[in-house]
């Protein structure tokens, strides 16, 4: 009698999104010729890939399963993902496994460091599944990654990629006391939506999230994102632009949304260039310091070449107003 083969999270459907099986087949469209990109095949990613295994990191270019993952790993760009890999909320868009976490360790947030300050990177980006089953959300756990960083790695600037702590007692004073360079949450669609493709968020928990963090760290940048082609109207975006100017965010990211299996959120369509073109022109128009607005944008992309930009535009913002 032969055993049953072992099922592995990581590259079964069933076991990676088991809330999701529920969902009739939806075949994954074909994607037009603008949002195409290459397999990775360049030594650099291989060498970044091999890097990541030896010093057991987490990726979120992996575990979504980024299309830029090719480009950006060939540049030695990466962004980790700490807190395990298994997220306690089931969002329609991400292709992250959700379950129960294990338990944190300890010894990440130094293990962490010590890879990253092995590896001589100008800005590094640091983000997490969801965990709402710890008390403050993981707010001291990220806490403790920056501080590491810092201590490990004092030329490098950090730029985080948080939940929402879900209005967890402390967890936003917990960030302000050790604040990255970059605070980043993404508020991922228009409200109407979040019931279907965000079910376990709340958008004005984000928004509140994003407007406490510069509050009381005025210094800080803050930067948020969302996905398009999910059925949302020109308008709806507009009103999310007004809503993260009113939360004084700095940057906006907007990029196409892209099915991962057949068993996520259907795209509504494929949003062209010429209309990204145009959404980049209304979030300048409304004020934001940066915008980032293609179809394969997404919130890391190009994040340290965006980051000097953003310090440049706020100088320049500065040196206006004088």
């Amino acid at each position: 009698m032969t055993s049953a083969p072992i099922r592995d999270k990581k590259t079964d459907p069933a076991l990676r999104h088991p809330e999701k099986q529920k969902r009739p087949d939806n075949p994954i469209q074909r994607k037009p010729d603008w949002i195409r990109v290459k397999a990775p095949t360049s030594p650099e990613y291989h060498e970044t890939r091999k890097m990541m295994r030896e010093l057991n990191l987490a990726t979120v270019c992996e575990e979504a399963a980024c299309p830029n993952i090719g480009e950006c790993w060939a540049k030695k760009h990466a962004t980790i993902m700490i807190m395990g890999d298994t997220c306690t909320r089931a969002c329609a868009f991400c292709n992250v496994a959700t379950g129960m976490p294990k338990p944190l360790d300890p010894m990440e947030p130094a293990n962490v460091a010590i890879a990253l300050g092995g590896m001589g990177l100008e800005h590094v980006v640091i983000t997490s599944v969801d965990r709402d089953d710890l008390d403050d959300g993981g707010a001291t756990h990220f806490a403790e990654v920056v501080r590491s960083i810092r201590s490990a790695a004092p030329n490098t600037t950090v730029e985080i990629l948080t939940p929402d702590f879900k209005d967890k007692a402390g967890a936003i004073e917990i960030m302000a006391g050790s604040p990255p360079d970059v605070f980043n949450h993404n508020l991922e669609t228009v409200p109407r939506l979040y019931p279907t493709i965000r079910p376990g968020s709340r958008y004005f928990t984000s928004l509140k999230l994003l407007h406490e963090i510069k509050e009381q760290v005025p210094s800080i940048f803050t930067k948020s994102g969302i996905m398009v082609g999910l059925g949302e109207t020109r308008e709806e975006v507009g009103q999310v632009m007004d809503d993260l100017r009113s939360a004084n965010v700095d940057f906006l990211t907007i990029g196409q949304y892209l099915q991962p299996t057949p068993k996520h959120a259907r795209i509504d369509r494929f949003v062209t260039p010429d209309e990204f073109e145009g959404y980049a022109t209304m979030a300048r128009g409304k004020g934001f310091l940066l915008v980032s607005a293609t179809p394969l944008t997404r919130s890391s992309y190009h994040a340290g070449d965006d980051f000097a930009k953003l310090r440049d535009a706020r100088e320049a913002k500065l040196a206006a107003a004088q």
